[in-house]
């Protein structure tokens, strides 16, 4: 189970990972610097994968991956 905490809620949409909201700066429909194929990866635990949101340039390591929400290592701020 994800901590909720640490989740970020995602989409794909036309071969692009968006979140549907910046847990930092509030922006909404955010493009991820992620491939859908970065995905399974992320399911399965071989890989952990840093990611720069290009809105505000706060940095957050994923460490795993469901259909929904991708999950951080750290809680994500709410705004």
């Amino acid at each position: 189970m994800i901590p909720l905490q640490n989740s970020l809620p995602y989409d794909i949409q036309m071969n692009e990972v968006f979140a549907t909201q910046c847990p930092f700066c509030g922006q909404d429909h955010v493009p991820l610097p992620l491939k859908p194929e970065d995905i399974p990866t992320l399911k399965e635990g071989r890989r952990k994968l840093a990611i720069v949101f290009p809105c505000c340039r706060n940095r957050v390591q994923l460490v795993d991956a469901d259909s929904d929400y991708l999950l951080s290592d750290k809680p994500l701020k709410r705004r």
